[in-house]
C-alpha cells in the first residue's frame, strides 16, 4: 500500500511541477503536456530518490514530503528541459 501512495504521490507532484514550470510561456507544452511531462519527471525522479529518502527519513510524513518535493522539482526540471528543446527546434 505504501509504495502505490508514493506512486500517487510522485505523478500528482510531477505534474503540478509541471504546470508550474509551463507558466513560463515560452517553456509550455500546453496544459496536457506540463502535466504529463512532469508527471513522468516526477515518477523518474521519485523512484531514483525514494531509496535515499525512506532510509534517511525518519518518520513516513517526511519521507511522503520529501517525494512530493524531489518529485516536484523534477517535474518543474524536466518539462522546462522539453520545453527549451522544443522551441530550439522550432526555430529551425
Amino acid at each position: 500500500m505504501e509504495s502505490i501512495i508514493s506512486l500517487i504521490i510522485q505523478l500528482v507532484s510531477g505534474g503540478i511541477g509541471g504546470n508550474i514550470a509551463g507558466i513560463a510561456k515560452r517553456l509550455s507544452l500546453g496544459s496536457a503536456g506540463n502535466s504529463i511531462v512532469g508527471a513522468i519527471g516526477g515518477l523518474l525522479a521519485g523512484q531514483g530518490f525514494s531509496h535515499m529518502l525512506t532510509d534517511t527519513a525518519q518518520g513516513m510524513m517526511s519521507g511522503y514530503l520529501g517525494q512530493a518535493v524531489s518529485s516536484g522539482v523534477a517535474g518543474i526540471i524536466l518539462t522546462a528541459i522539453i520545453g527549451f528543446i522544443r522551441n530550439l527546434l522550432a526555430r529551425k
